[in-house]
């Protein structure tokens, strides 16, 4: 499979409905892929054992996404099997009074990763962008002038060793609206439902337009934007992994070569010994 076919970077422009959310690349089940499944998260278990061993990077994963597009849901069913010591996942929700009075992107930068760590955001940095913008709390031009400093704020994370991935999940409003269905249906899911969401939808248009925008002018070589069709869970979740584990094992990571003086003290105390 071509994984570059989601991918987007070099201030390609985007437009959402070239995507199909139903999409799947002729995979039927997820039967299919589950013995690679495991293998991928295997693969994903060993660079992040390599990540935290070396602590030459950090990995900051990004998921955006529409109300019901599985941020939750893909960072359990991708990460349930690493080690939570050298994982966070933070859920960026409306910001408080405190984080209010500061610029921006001064939340965002207080949790991404130090080296060695890997961190999945659930929402981020670009809802100052999105329903900010489509809510009118913030002008067009406000708007494109913060997307300018995420690019600067990617771009410095870059150069510091820390590996911006960025996933946009992207559902069809039908899809949305079965899943709030299920929602109010199931009481082992109600907790998940907000009403605010119907309200939501009746801005689809404006967020898609918002996420074209936010997407196209953000996505470079070195931080691209991957379009992830969300319709089919089992495909998301096979997709997010995949790609995770080929960038990480693209940064080389390597376990610590032993300190050659230290090695020669040990040798020294075993001949003490005997």
């Amino acid at each position: 499979m071509n994984i570059g076919r989601y991918r987007l970077g070099n201030d390609t422009k985007l437009k959402l409905t070239s995507f199909n959310p139903e999409d799947t690349h002729e995979l039927k089940s997820k039967e299919e892929i589950h013995e690679e499944y495991e293998k991928l998260l295997k693969r994903l278990e060993e660079q992040q054992d390599r990540l935290f061993a070396s602590s030459s990077h950090g990995v900051l994963i990004v998921f955006q996404g529409m109300d019901c597009s599985g941020k939750d849901g893909v960072i359990k069913k991708v990460f349930h099997g690493i080690n939570p010591g050298g994982f966070r996942a933070y859920s960026f929700k409306k910001p408080n009074e405190e984080e209010a009075r500061h610029d921006f992107l001064w939340r965002t930068h207080r949790s991404v990763p130090a080296r060695g760590y890997m961190t999945a955001f659930n929402r981020s940095y670009y809802e100052e962008v999105l329903i900010t913008r489509v809510h009118g709390q913030i002008s067009d031009k406000e708007a494109r002038k913060r997307l300018k400093s995420i690019r600067h704020f990617e771009e410095m994370l870059t150069s510091q060793n820390i590996r911006v991935l960025k996933f946009f999940l992207h559902i069809s409003p039908e899809f949305q609206l079965q899943k709030i269905h299920e929602r109010m249906e199931n009481p082992e899911k109600l907790w998940k439902f907000d009403p605010n969401d119907l309200e939501e939808r009746k801005h689809w248009k404006a967020y898609r337009t918002a996420y074209e925008e936010a997407i196209s002018r953000t996505a470079t070589k070195d931080c691209p934007w991957h379009i992830i069709p969300s319709n089919n869970r089992w495909y998301r979740n096979y997709l997010v992994l995949r790609i995770l584990v080929e960038e990480l094992e693209k940064l080389e990571l390597a376990y610590p070569q032993p300190d050659v003086s230290v090695a020669s003290r040990l040798e020294t105390l075993k001949e003490e010994r005997s």
